[in-house]
């Protein structure tokens, strides 16, 4: 009678036999399929088989009496030449076939086949490069309609301090996960049911009041994988983000206000209630470092999206943390600004656009901007929000700083003073390919 030892070796040992038929019986029927790009890998496989043989046809000669092959080495110097050769093709190959078919089978959509799913990720590696910075709905609603349209990277404050985020902040020490929880869902491929657990809020009454079981999650996994950078890439993952979502800082940093009278604010949510003029924005700490995945994203954009988002609350904070101004403006692409349909309480009241422009240059003197796309649907907000319309100031001030303005109704129908994510994406592309022209 087999012991449970041989059983359980029996069973990995079909186990394997199963995966290298399906790999195999998977990479023969798509090498016959334009496309997919499986087909070089296969024929480099192949050559180092007849590599190998090579091989062995000179190891056969050292103990045969055969010597109608070269002798360029001497001793069996070819044959071990060939054999190394033939092992680094065929390894090669074959961490490239196999990789190519496991990341098709972990990006694939429901129902989605193998091939479907090579294609669509080649499909996606021609996409334009985009980088998005910010926080708050406003980023999450672009996000949502670029997704399928380009390659995007997420870069997002984390100095949100109210609400669940401030409370995780405060209890565990870890960078606000709020912001970043809304932008992963935005880019999520995944069932409803997932998203709509990750924004679920617990109610009043317990222990969890108020806390969104996205935030949790990203939490536990910090725990989990011991960094905060593992846990919003491992929760990325689950939720099979297209594009990545990574954080400005992965420093416990603060935002503080210096005010008009003099006063000092400290805190993201502090900031708006305090129904003052904010003179001056700054971190504490002063000079935390960015966040390394962020600056390699700024390395590789074809062109970079600031907003939309808070200006002093979201978008700011990330262009504060030393080096992600400067990064963006070493590159040689369009960077664009999007500015909010509508003003903020306690932030951009009676703000115009070309305000909007000259807080962030003050904040950052030597940040280009390229483009700023700007809503011109002046439908009533005033009906249902208290908010108004920022309006674009004098027209003037865009030549001088050599921005091009590009006017359009980007209103969502039924939030109207939110941005709606398919009109954004669609002047965003076409943005992107008039100031490709010019930066290029």
């Amino acid at each position: 009678m087999a012991n449970a030892s041989d059983t359980s070796n029996d069973a990995q040992t079909s186990a394997g036999r199963e995966r290298m038929w399906f790999w195999t019986r998977e990479a023969l029927a798509l090498s016959l399929l334009p496309g997919t790009g499986l087909r070089r890998w296969l024929v480099l496989g192949a050559l180092g088989g007849l590599i190998f043989a090579i091989g062995v046809g000179y190891i056969l000669r050292e103990f045969s009496t055969v010597d109608e092959l070269p002798n360029f080495i001497p001793g069996a110097g070819e044959a071990i030449l060939f054999l190394l050769a033939a092992f680094a093709a065929m390894g090669f190959a074959l961490a490239r076939l196999t990789g190519l078919l496991s990341d098709a089978r972990v990006a694939s959509l429901p129902e989605e086949s193998i091939r479907s799913s090579i294609l669509r990720q080649k499909g996606r590696d021609r996409l334009p490069r985009f980088v998005a910075i910010g926080g708050g709905t406003g980023l999450s609603t672009m996000l949502r309609g670029l997704k399928e349209k380009s390659r995007l990277t997420g870069i997002v404050t984390v100095a949100d301090d109210g609400g669940s985020s401030g409370r995780l902040r405060e209890e565990l020490g870890l960078p606000a996960p709020g912001d970043i929880r809304n932008c992963i869902v935005a880019l999520a491929d995944t069932e409803p049911l997932m998203k709509d657990l990750f924004q679920y809020r617990f109610p009043d009454g317990g222990a969890l009041e108020g806390h969104s079981f996205g935030n949790l999650f990203i939490a536990a996994m910090s725990g989990v994988t011991g960094s905060f950078e593992d846990a919003v890439s491992e929760s990325s993952r689950v939720l099979n983000v297209r594009g990545k979502i990574v954080p400005a800082t992965l420093e416990n940093v603060q935002l503080v206000a210096d005010m008009s009278d003099g006063a000092t604010v400290t805190g993201e949510s502090a900031i708006p209630s305090a129904n003052g003029i904010i003179q001056n924005l700054r971190l504490e700490p002063e000079s935390p470092l960015p966040y390394e995945g962020a600056s390699e994203a700024i390395e590789k954009a074809e062109m970079v999206i600031i907003g939309p988002g808070s200006l002093y609350t979201s978008l700011i904070p990330n262009l504060l943390v030393p080096g992600i101004a400067e990064a963006i403006s070493r590159r040689n692409v369009p960077v664009v600004y999007i500015c909010n349909i509508a003003s903020q309480h306690g932030e951009t009241e009676g703000f115009t656009v070309t305000d909007h422009l000259q807080v962030i240059r003050h904040h950052c003197p030597n940040l280009k901007i390229d483009g700023v796309i700007v809503n011109n649907n002046m439908a009533d907000l005033k009906i249902d929000y208290e908010a108004s319309h920022i309006e674009l100031g004098d027209a003037s001030e865009f030549a001088m700083l050599g921005v091009d303005v590009v006017e359009t109704d980007l209103m969502d129908d039924e939030i109207r003073t939110h941005h709606d994510s398919k009109k954004l994406a669609h002047v965003l592309l076409t943005l992107y390919d008039k100031l490709s022209d010019v930066t290029g």
